[in-house]
């Protein structure tokens, strides 16, 4: 716990985290740290302007998890890059455990949804019990989540052979401050040469937010991620009460790179390829890191063009496939007999594009259960992250450690609630454990985490946010191959039974349901918010015509 506070209670000042003298190579390890808010007052908190550790993602959480609080939590924070404080912002409190002994754990709390401030020193606090509250719940404190770093300077690249195997090469760093360039050649099984640019990560006291992009590891349908693939790290805190250290200090080296919204570098992720189109880099404009508009929208990967992002025009056309090479012949063939051949069984699905866990830093430690799985996926729910839009793609990373951190250390929960995130930029990304092609049971939509997966748009869409086209062709892409994966139609409805009161159904009541539903159908939520929420149509027809469904 960095320090206590209550309504009179002076500002803590706490030294910077960032040990002088750290190496260009060196990771600083995801923390979470907590400050309890005390006071005499059952029915308010409240915080002074307080410094403290560096902190890019905060909430507030209680003792009892069973306990809901509809009061009202306020937070301001002072950018650690140019000193200035924010105005005050509402913490939500959609959040809620799974039905399952996950969510009844030793250690597990009641909790906000986590708020991504970017990188920060010092915050000020206040919360109140109103309406149908009267006190504030007990063990009230604030959770401040700092992502760390993944590992910086080693300029280390892998060529991708353009013909039919994987080349390896080895970059050099040739900047300072960890945007050198690498270049390697190898050979592979195919013809061509492999080409592999490295990027060094941020100069040891950056914000963690910049973090180096990192190389995609392909998943496909049969991959796993198993939990303790990555080592432990220590903690530089001492943290109570669940509170501890969060990110792992390896990650892949990067690779090639897509060019963020705010000039910075998101991953660019491989999945299965698919037989005839190659997927480019997810792209995103070049203007500030607020919430692009309909003029100005980051793009995600580029699809066969089969599948137009909802209320977009069609993308552009495949190439068509070259046609054979045929030998000299002397005279016209002499007709043939009509051959028969064998019908052929389904085809899987190619898979969409995912960036793995050990690419976004994933900290495998943190994850002591291995993970549950499903008979079936026969739903997706879409949630968003109810934090900020204003974030760079080139974050995403930084953000997907955080929100670990804070579902584990803070929550108390076993991993990552959600199956799947996606950025504003299209980027998908592997949630919690278990294999992006297997039916991993998450946490992330009460009553209904039985029969579902869950896929979560980095953002809040309730309070002016839109989601960009390309986010939304991500969602309807993910959703038509996850549901393919077990033959269901994401245009479709199913009928699912509710596993516990959620404020829409009660216990064993029966929900008739859209294949791809918002989390607001199925539990008494604003989640995901209004503006995704009324995209929904068009993203399941986007995803009915999706090149990754089998219907």
């Amino acid at each position: 716990m960095i320090g206590g506070a209550g309504l009179a209670t002076a500002a803590v000042v706490l030294a910077p985290d960032h040990s002088p003298g750290t190496g260009a190579e060196e990771a600083r390890p995801a923390r979470a740290d907590t400050i309890a808010l005390i006071g005499s007052a059952s029915s308010k908190r409240a915080l002074p302007r307080t410094d403290t550790k560096a902190f890019s993602l905060i909430g507030v959480s209680w003792k009892d998890r069973a306990r809901t609080f509809d009061g009202t939590a306020q937070i301001r924070t002072r950018s650690a890059a140019d000193g200035e404080w924010t105005d005050w912002r509402d913490l939500d409190f959609d959040t809620v455990g799974p039905e399952t002994a996950e969510g009844r754990a030793p250690g597990t709390r009641g909790a906000s949804e986590p708020l991504w401030v970017g990188p920060s020193d010092a915050v000020e606090a206040r919360v109140m019990a109103d309406g149908k509250q009267t006190t504030v719940p007990d063990g009230l404190r604030l959770d401040l989540i700092d992502p760390g770093t993944t590992p910086q300077g080693k300029g280390k690249a892998n060529g991708q052979n353009k013909g039919n195997g994987q080349s390896q090469g080895n970059g050099q760093n040739k900047g300072n401050t960890g945007n050198g360039q690498g270049n390697g050649n190898g050979n592979g099984n195919g013809n061509g040469n492999g080409n592999g640019n490295g990027k060094g990560g941020t100069k040891p006291g950056d914000s963690a937010g910049e973090t180096a992009a990192p190389t995609q590891q392909p998943s496909s349908p049969d991959s796993s991620s198993a939990p303790g693939d990555t080592p432990d790290t220590a903690s530089s805190a001492t943290p109570t009460s669940g509170a501890g250290d969060g990110s792992s200090d390896t990650a892949p080296s990067p690779s090639a790179e897509a060019t963020s919204d705010d000039g910075g570098k998101t991953p660019e992720p491989t999945g299965s390829a698919d037989p005839t189109t190659e997927s480019p880099a997810p792209t995103s404009d070049t203007g500030s890191d607020t919430q692009p508009t309909d003029g100005s929208e980051p793009t995600g990967p580029e699809d066969s063009g089969d599948s137009p992002a909802p209320g977009d025009s069609t993308g552009p056309e495949p190439a068509e496939s070259a046609p054979q090479p045929t030998g000299k012949a002397s005279q016209p063939p002499a007709p043939s007999a009509p051959e028969t051949t064998a019908p052929t069984g389904p085809t899987e699905p190619a898979t969409p594009a995912i960036v793995d866990r050990a690419t976004w830093g994933a900290d495998e430690s943190l994850v002591k259960d291995p993970p549950e799985y499903l008979a079936k996926v026969k739903a997706v729910f879409v949630h968003h992250t109810a934090g900020t839009n204003d974030y760079s793609c080139a974050d995403s990373p930084a953000i997907m450690r955080a929100i670990l951190v804070y579902h584990v250390r803070t929550e108390g929960w076993n991993d990552l609630g959600y199956n799947f995130f996606v950025d504003k930029c299209g980027t998908v990304f592997e949630g919690r454990a278990g294999g992006v092609g297997q039916r991993v049971r998450g946490a992330h939509t009460y009553g209904f985490n039985g029969d579902s997966a869950g896929i979560s748009l980095l953002g809040d869409y309730e309070n002016g946010g839109t989601p960009t086209a390309a986010a939304k062709q991500a969602i309807a892409d993910l959703a038509a191959w996850k549901l393919g994966l077990d033959g269901v139609d994401p245009r479709a409805k199913v009928t699912l039974t509710a596993a516990g009161d959620t404020g829409v159904y009660k216990t064993g009541q029966k929900a008739v349901l859209n294949t791809v539903s918002g989390h607001r159908d199925g539990y008494a939520t604003l989640c995901p918010g209004k503006t995704l929420y009324s995209a929904l149509p068009g993203i399941r027809t986007a995803a009915g015509q999706s090149r990754y469904t089998t219907r």
